[in-house]
């Protein structure tokens, strides 16, 4: 993680007016961290960022709100995790429009390769709510981490089902972590850091505006490789987060409803619309995603099978769990045409499979 002072110089950047998300990537990459942009040359800056960001360059006021935000990190335990930094999460490093940085206020692991979006209407239905409940049950065994958005509803429900069936559970807010939206949702905030995390990109100053709501929507989306839509009208927040996760090319399942029922039109139509699969039991989601199938029986089948040393690299670093080829590439330290031509080889000898998401797992 980066040191105190780098977190207030990345503040105070993106603060600053005219800098926004793609310009302060590309100065901290080019610069190699924030507060050397802070000294650089006003050619050097103008060659990446353009003239127009000069125009408010450095700002004394971003600056000092810089200063008092990382006293209230440090104040409140929160840990604050750059777009560059080891720990940021993997997914949110693939989008291009991933945040900047993302703070979070809990006992949390963000390792775990079994992230799942939960997500629907507030107006939640005894229906909804049962499957909810269910779902999370039935994944439980299979330990992922359940995220989702704080709101009424869908969300509040899947965090409450993850901490009653001692799960990890995230809650992914639109606005600074100095308040909690609803306010209602406050007495759950404690339980909810004990088991997991409030994560934010918001500073303290941000309140629950309605255009920070799709800002949230797109890392609940982009954290997860499967995101589920258990009822959802045919207009809001639940739909957005759904369209961004088949943008990032995630999974996106759907509790399908009967035709007429106004809070499962939206489910109904993503499916019919193919933007979403149907889900009727969890024990399918567990089944699509391969949860089910103990990755041991791999490892004494290769036993058996003739493989080649970079061959057996590629099984070892699957062994682990689940990769992305990108992935793969950097654990076996290979260039990705290379993984992908090994991948093949394996596949043809019926070692490993291409599942959702662009991944690949032992048989």
């Amino acid at each position: 993680m980066i040191t105190d002072e780098e977190i207030k110089y990345t503040i105070a950047l993106y603060r600053t007016k005219g800098v926004g998300l793609q310009r302060a990537k590309k100065l901290i990459s080019a610069f190699g961290n924030a507060e050397d942009v802070f000294s650089a040359r006003k050619i050097d800056i103008i060659n990446i960022a353009g003239k127009n960001m000069l125009k408010d360059f450095p700002n004394k006021d971003a600056l000092e709100f810089a200063n008092n935000e990382l006293e209230y990190i440090k104040l409140h335990n929160i840990t604050f995790l750059r777009f560059d930094d080891e720990e940021y999460p993997f997914l949110l490093k693939q989008l291009y429009d991933g945040p900047l940085y993302i703070m979070l206020k809990g006992n949390f692991n963000l390792n775990s390769d079994r992230f799942i979006s939960i997500v629907g209407t507030r107006n939640i239905t005894g229906y909804g709510r049962e499957f909810c409940e269910k779902l999370v049950e039935e994944l439980a065994p299979y330990n992922p981490t359940i995220i989702s958005g704080l709101a009424y509803g869908i969300d509040i429900t899947a965090h409450l089902s993850a901490i009653k069936n001692k799960l990890q559970t995230i809650a992914v807010v639109a606005h600074g972590l100095n308040q909690i939206y609803p306010k209602n949702h406050s007495i759950y905030a404690t339980k909810i850091q004990e088991n997991g995390a409030i994560l934010s990109e918001f500073n303290t100053d941000e309140i629950p505006d309605r255009e920070h709501f799709p800002q949230r929507n797109r890392v609940i989306a982009g954290i997860s490789k499967t995101t589920i839509v258990i009822e959802a009208a045919q207009k809001g927040g639940a739909l957005i987060t759904a369209e961004l996760a088949n943008d990032y090319n995630r999974d996106v399942f759907a509790l399908p409803g009967r035709v007429g029922d106004y809070f499962s039109a939206g489910c109904n139509n993503l499916i019919k619309q193919n933007k979403a699969i149907l889900l009727t039991s969890p024990s399918e989601l567990i089944s699509y995603l391969g949860w089910d199938e103990p990755k041991i029986q791999s490892v004494q089948k290769s036993l058996f099978i003739e493989t080649t040393v970079e061959e057996d690299t590629i099984i070892n670093a699957l062994t682990t769990k689940d990769l992305e080829i990108d992935e793969l590439s950097i654990f076996a330290d290979m260039p990705v045409y290379k993984v992908v031509t090994i991948l093949l080889t394996l596949e043809l000898k019926g070692l490993v499979k291409p599942i959702p998401g662009k991944m690949f797992k032992l048989i």
